[in-house]
């Protein structure tokens, strides 16, 4: 029989720091999530920390398989990030920041590595599903003005062009906007 605590398998380490990560983020002041600087700035460093990792001294591709596995770690610690954050923001409610920090974070991953493997690439469509999610539950909740919805809308569909994961989002805006015009007709 063992006495002490048993070690953590891995999959629970990973739990227990994605947990206290969110705890430590949910605990920042409440500014720090609207300052959207802060959230690009973590990105960017991310993206580069992944770009850091890449072997460019190869004779071979440096977006095969190898270089792949050097970045696999850089790339988790950019999707995490995209997904804590995008659940802090929800949960502060702070819905036009969720908006914006998803379109920022969405240029941040259509900015990742193109892989030569198809299968290593699914790592950036995830991110792109985990962004259109937040797009969505904070279109559940924001109404633009006229203007705003406009511009949201054009920066939404040129984000589709890196995934189609943002369809449902320019959707659901431009039945926003369908509903603001019909609402300031009426009102006249």
């Amino acid at each position: 029989m063992v006495d002490g605590p048993m070690p953590l398998s891995k999959q629970q380490l990973v739990q227990l720091i994605r947990s206290l990560i969110l705890v430590e983020q949910s605990q920042e002041q409440r500014n720090l999530t609207s300052d959207l600087k802060y959230l690009q700035e973590d990105l960017q460093l991310k993206k580069a920390n992944v770009y850091r990792s890449i072997p460019y001294s190869r004779l071979g591709s440096n977006r095969d398989a190898h270089c792949y596995r050097k970045a696999y770690p850089h790339l988790l610690a950019f999707k995490v990030s995209c997904e804590e954050w995008s659940q802090v923001l929800l949960r502060d409610k702070a819905w036009e920041s969720a908006l914006e920090h998803a379109l920022m974070a969405w240029r941040s991953t259509s900015e990742l590595p193109h892989w030569d493997t198809a299968t290593h690439n699914a790592l950036r469509e995830q991110c792109y599903c985990v962004l259109a999610t937040q797009c969505s539950a904070a279109l559940q909740h924001y109404r633009p003005r006229a203007g705003k919805g406009q511009d949201l809308l054009r920066r939404l569909k040129l984000a589709q062009v890196h995934s189609q994961a943002m369809a449902p989002c320019i959707q659901e805006l431009q039945r926003i906007l369908q509903d603001l015009h019909a609402s300031s007709v009426d009102a006249t």
